[in-house]
């Protein structure tokens, strides 16, 4: 298997396996709206879904390592005459990677165990309390901070300068490179949301969606020269 094959196929598999996770989330933790309700629920909620919903956010977690070699991949298939400013989309392809796996990585491993002592009868309410300021900071730090705002941006800034350097190469059809500049936009709205632009959110979620379909049909087209 030659490194087109290889790229090809990754960046079909993983918006494919992020976009079944993310689903199968929704449908069993009410992900991502469950974020907007009350600590108390949302502990609830976690602790109710057991051993099947920490394997479930496992899995979803995994996709953003899965898409961490994505953008070097990428970067070969340039190759020799890939255009200088690919080096730093790149490096921050991995890092979006890096980033998304830092902000999810606390669902699997650091909030069952605040579900645990928050649902806890034995519990008092000091402790929950606890447990509650550490959900908000890890959720507002790890998650809001770091995984989506840094993922928005690094995500959106890969994808722009790899619609660059498909535009300006004979890799696929330049077409590609321009369509793929309207769903990196649009992820990178995201990063307004915290402002109070409210469509930033809808936006985003959209072009993810968007992002996710020109992946797939970039790998594909990969598979097919």
């Amino acid at each position: 298997m030659n490194a087109t094959t290889l790229t090809g196929l990754l960046l079909i598999l993983v918006p494919l396996s992020f976009n079944i996770t993310f689903f199968l989330l929704q449908k069993a933790f009410s992900y991502p709206d469950i974020l907007r309700q009350p600590t108390e629920i949302i502990l609830q909620r976690f602790n109710q879904g057991g051993a099947p919903l920490r394997r479930l956010w496992y899995a979803f977690t995994f996709s953003a390592v899965m898409f961490t070699p994505a953008p070097v991949l990428v970067h070969q298939v340039f190759q020799p005459d890939a255009p200088w400013f690919l080096v730093v989309g790149t490096v921050l392809g991995v890092l979006a990677g890096v980033v998304q796996f830092l902000g999810l990585i606390r669902w699997p491993f650091l909030v069952p165990s605040l579900a645990e002592i928050y649902t806890d009868p034995k519990s008092t309410q000091a402790t929950r309390d606890s447990v509650a300021v550490t959900f908000q900071a890890f959720h507002r730090y790890a998650g809001v901070a770091i995984g989506e705002h840094l993922g928005y941006i690094f995500t959106s800034t890969w994808t722009l300068l790899l619609c660059f350097a498909i535009i300006q190469s004979d890799v696929v059809n330049p077409l590609f490179g321009w369509l793929g500049i309207i769903p990196a936009l649009g992820v990178l709205a995201g990063v307004f949301e915290e402002t109070g632009f409210k469509a930033a959110g809808l936006i985003n979620a959209i072009s993810y969606l968007l992002w996710s379909a020109w992946l797939i049909a970039f790998g594909i087209a990969l598979l097919l020269r």
